[in-house]
Order: C-alpha cells, then structure tokens, then sequence
C-alpha cells in the first residue's frame, strides 16, 4: 500500500464530503449553511490542491487543474459570505446566501470530477 496515495486519496474525498456537507439544503435559508462547514471546505480544498502539485502526469495536470476551480470558488463564496455578514449594510440576505451556496456548488462540482478521475486512475492501475 502507498501511503501518498492514501493520504491524496483521503483529501480528495474529505475535499468533496466537506464540500457536499455545506451545499446541501434550501439555497436561500442561511440557517442549513455553516460557515465553519465552508471554511473547513476551503482549508482542506487548499490542502488539496499543494498535494496535487507533485504529480507531471497528464491526468495529474486535470487533478491540479480541477484542485484550482474548486479553490477559486470556495473562496469566492467565502469571501461573499464575509462581504454579507462583515461588510455589506443588509448582512447575509437570500439573495447573497444563495450566491454563497451556488459558488459552493461549483466547486462541488469540479471535486466530483476530480474524485471520479481518482476512481479512474485507481481502477486502471496494473500491478507490475
């Protein structure tokens, strides 16, 4: 057993639970979204990413690349969800914890892609 591959394995799908976990339920009820579900998502998605730069292979490429837009979306959403509640006057209304949660969507998105190539790669590994 290699244990990189259990750990990038174990960050992909912690990457995508923690994700999951934010953006499920109704898109406009702020109380169904915790920010620190988010910002656990990001951190991990951010560990995520630095353990995806070693990799020169082409599908390690599509890994890193897929790392990137979740990263840019959850901190996208993060930084919404900061302006709503920190800065703006009307604090986190419908309209901006739907932005949040769809933002998160996204990178939910882009991490269901990059566990379904890490179930590719995994199943197409020969034994030598």
């Amino acid at each position: 057993m290699n244990l990189e591959k259990v750990i990038f394995g174990f960050f992909v799908l912690l990457a995508a639970t923690l994700n999951f976990g934010f953006f499920i339920g109704d898109i406009s009820n702020s109380a169904l979204h915790n920010v620190y579900e988010l910002l656990a998502a990001v951190v991990v998605s951010l560990i995520t990413t630095v353990l995806k730069f070693g990799d020169r292979t082409q599908i390690g490429a599509v890994h890193l690349a897929t790392s990137l837009v979740a990263d840019l979306q959850l901190v996208c959403a993060a930084v919404v969800w900061a302006w709503a509640t920190k800065i703006s006057a009307t604090g986190l209304t419908e309209g901006a914890t739907a932005s949040v949660v769809s933002l998160s969507g996204g990178a939910l998105l882009a991490n269901l892609v990059s566990v379904v190539l890490l179930v590719v790669e995994t199943a197409s590994f020969r034994r030598s």
